[in-house]
């Protein structure tokens, strides 16, 4: 089953007993929102729930921690005034594989409660053969780029707050493909604008982001090999709210990945003409976190690869990797001055750091 199907089915209470998610599934709140309509009533068939019973009809609990007992607890008590009740394990691959609330999973499964929906959540990677043969398996994938502002559109509408283009353009920006991030600070932006359109000015003072000196404005310098306004960009990128050296690091890193890409379709003969088309297909096929709209990313990489030789990126890449893991070492005070001597290298050919 789709991640869509999966949304729906629950939304309408027309869900099997026990749920797998795998992949992105545990933080979305799409999934959220879906359990959410089916307890408030505002579905055909969720009409028996009562808004004072939300929160006695969902449980969400992280699996590792879980005895028997607790886990019985969860899954046996009966739904209050509606027709079922949701619980959430998340982290299902961190039980212990024979451990005794592992094993009472197993044997719940086996008989499951017809009023409660399991919902499962593992990360990435394959299930074990018991639990993937005893639940609707649903693998809940990052929206793709160009979708990602739709929904946040959209997510603004569920929360009463009418959200300007330009604004939604710039929270993007700001915060990434994150649903989890872009629906929290949406509520800040609902709580900000209290019943009048939420603006760019808005997005600016509760992300603390100006147009022109976000994280990607930091790259489109970096890859430009443009040093000064990559330094200069690089501590106010880091100014904005939820941001660190480490997200700013994996989106150069990324970058320079897709321009490497980019340059090697080059060196091995692909037509100037038919590059983006080529690094397009790419793009859908792996579809990387962290990059803006895959078409017009396919553009940049096209064009930054004419600025960069196969040396020059990989220099740039192993530069990446150690400011990765320095950022990532204990006692690291410097973010701003890591970035800063990461993207100023960028801008130095190669044979001239040699």
């Amino acid at each position: 089953m789709k991640s869509a199907g999966l949304i729906a089915a629950i939304a309408v209470l027309s869900i099997g007993p026990t749920v797998r998610l795998s992949g992105q599934g545990g933080g979305d709140p799409r999934l959220q929102t879906a359990v959410q309509l089916a307890q408030s009533g505002r579905t055909d068939s969720a009409r028996a729930v009562v808004r004072a019973a939300r929160d006695f009809n969902l449980d969400a609990r992280a699996a590792a921690e879980l005895d028997p007992e607790a886990l019985r607890a969860l899954v046996d008590t009966p739904p209050m005034v509606a027709e079922r009740r949701a619980v959430v394990l998340r982290g299902i691959e961190q039980m212990k594989a024979k451990g005794k609330a592992r094993d009472e999973l197993i044997r719940y499964l086996d008989n499951p409660n017809p009023t409660t929906v399991l919902i499962l959540v593992q990360g990435d990677g394959d299930a074990a053969a018991d639990l993937a043969t005893r639940a609707t398996a649903v693998q809940v994938d990052r929206l793709s780029p160009d979708r990602v502002g739709r929904w946040a559109a959209h997510h603004a509408g569920r929360l009463g707050l009418t959200i300007e283009p330009e604004a939604v353009e710039l929270l993007v920006a700001a915060v990434g493909s994150d649903l989890g991030a872009l629906a929290q600070e949406l509520e800040k932006l609902a709580a900000l604008a209290h019943g009048r359109a939420a603006t760019r000015a808005d997005v600016t003072a509760a992300v603390g982001v100006r147009q022109g000196a976000t994280v990607f404005d930091l790259v489109d310098a970096a890859l430009e090999r443009r040093g000064a306004d990559a330094a200069r960009l690089a501590g106010l990128a880091l100014e904005q709210a939820g941001m660190t050296g480490v997200r700013v690091v994996t989106a150069l890193g990324t970058a320079l990945l897709g321009t490497a890409l980019a340059r090697a379709e080059l060196d091995r003969g692909t037509p100037h003409a038919r590059l983006e088309d080529a690094l397009l297909r790419h793009l859908r096929a792996a579809r990387p976190y962290g990059l803006r709209d895959w078409r017009e990313e396919a553009t940049r990489f096209a064009r930054w690869a004419g600025g960069w030789t196969r040396a020059d990126l990989g220099r740039a890449l192993r530069r990446t990797l150690a400011a990765d893991r320095a950022l990532k070492g204990t006692g690291t005070s410097d973010e701003r001055g890591i970035i800063v001597q990461l993207v100023v290298e960028f801008a130095v050919p190669a044979r001239e750091a040699a």
